[in-house]
């Protein structure tokens, strides 16, 4: 393991006296622009951005930035060095390979985070700490626990974090839900969604480690296996997405996007359903010992079919639906809610206007631009950790059903199964050291 620019657990946990426990020796840092006077920023209130993770979408999150009038990159982290070490040189930036050095930088503000699923609650839980506002990818978190504990840790620091679910930004989505809430289809019967699959197993065999890639800590909190470039990439043969220790399966990779754009549409952002249950053959996933596509492993990780109830009685069945989406069937028709489109049966329902005494949803059509005015603001983004984090916990609610195999109550209050500890027991998973959630948020 390089330790060129890694500090030690030990020295970590002790620089946590200016902050938190687990934190950094420095105060809680506020970006220029929240000290600028409303609506005239200046040349040295832009927001100082910096990257964690910089691959596929990490990348395309950091060139999108970099053309903001409002940001100035300073920094990017990637424990591949040479990959951080590209960015770096395209933005101006600086590389780190282990990202708590970046997050010790005063001109660092904010972060925009896309690292594998199995780190992103660390480096939430960190950046809130050293006073950085986050911009964290979907999903938000690995098992339900953590994102409660980003939750409390952006709440206990003061922080804007924006979770990575675009479509809130996309104003068709914005409408399709604006109708579902204020109730053209008067009442709900049924909401159909994708049938996401659930991740399988990975034995891939050994290869050469890249030089200048720490792989140790790309492992992280999950085991240590050997390096396998069908592993490290995230959608490849099959990637690091289909893989149980690394992802929650495309039941994360593509819920998030579809099951937030339901749980928006139905008004339940700061809750979640009540009942989860599975129909068909037991989950029976499979090792992939050699590189393969996907199809095999989706084909097979999509049984059985998962359901949910909510609270006012609405039944949420994975099924047919799009992936970015969902389908709602009412007394009054059908409105289906895609990527950036809607459409619905009778044609007329799509297109009527919403009132100015109707219930009008939070408008962003910039996804980042919204994150970036909220830090000089100081308010909640369009997809806030909360929301974030319930939208990610019905993804993982899918997944537990399925390895469980039988009905589940959920009290979204307490984020427990009520009387089910084997359920319970999927809300977090182990993680190796040194790679542990901070004892204290």
């Amino acid at each position: 393991m390089d330790r060129r620019h890694v500090v030690s657990r030990r020295q970590f946990l002790r620089r946590g006296a200016g902050v938190a426990a687990v934190g950094f020796a420095m105060p809680t840092l506020i970006p220029g622009g929240v000290l600028a006077r409303q609506g005239v920023p200046g040349a040295n209130d832009r927001i100082g951005v910096a990257g964690i993770g910089v691959g596929r979408q990490g990348g395309a999150l950091m060139r999108n930035a970099q053309r903001k009038s409002d940001v100035r990159m300073v920094a990017v982290a990637d424990v591949y060095l040479p990959r951080a070490e590209q960015m770096a040189g395209s933005l101006d930036a600086v590389a780190y390979q282990d990202y708590r050095k970046l997050l010790e930088r005063r001109d660092v503000d904010a972060v925009i985070t896309a690292t594998n699923d199995q780190w992103r609650a660390l480096v939430c839980i960190h950046a809130a700490q050293a006073g950085k506002d986050i911009y964290a990818e979907k999903p938000l978190t690995l098992t339900i626990h953590e994102g409660r504990l980003i939750v409390q840790a952006v709440e206990k620091y003061g922080r804007v974090l924006q979770t990575g679910s675009q479509q809130r930004s996309h104003s068709a989505n914005r409408y399709g839900c604006e109708l579902v809430r204020n109730g053209r289809l008067g009442k709900i019967r049924m909401v159909i969604g994708h049938n996401y699959p659930s991740p399988w197993e990975a034995d891939l065999p050994s290869q050469p480690v890249p030089e200048g890639l720490d792989w140790d800590m790309w492992c992280g909190p999950a085991p240590l296996v050997p390096y396998h470039a069908d592993l490290f990439a995230p959608r490849a043969n099959p990637g690091w997405i289909s893989f149980r220790p690394y992802s929650g399966g495309e039941m994360t990779g593509w819920g998030p996007h579809g099951l937030d754009q339901i749980q928006w549409a139905l008004g339940m952002d700061d809750t979640g359903p009540v009942e989860v249950w599975t129909e068909g053959p037991d989950f029976d996933p499979p090792t992939y010992a050699e590189p393969e596509s996907r199809a095999r492993g989706d084909k097979i990780c999509s049984q059985p079919m998962v359901s949910f109830r909510y609270a006012n009685g609405i039944v949420l069945k994975l099924d047919n639906g799009n992936q970015g989406g969902g389908i709602f069937v009412g007394d009054q028709g059908r409105i289906e809610i895609f990527r950036g489109r809607v459409t619905s049966n009778p044609e007329e329902l799509a297109k009527t206007p919403i009132g100015d005494d109707e219930i009008h949803l939070t408008r962003s059509t910039d996804h980042v631009q919204n994150w970036l005015d909220c830090i000089k603001t100081r308010e909640k983004p369009i997809a806030d950790a909360e929301i974030g984090h319930r939208a990610t916990t019905v993804c993982h609610l899918g997944n537990i059903a399925r390895w469980v195999g039988r009905r589940l109550r959920w009290d979204p209050v307490a984020e427990r199964f009520p009387e089910d500890e084997q359920a319970n027991q999927f809300l977090d998973r182990p993680r190796r050291p040194p790679y542990e959630l901070p004892e204290t948020i």
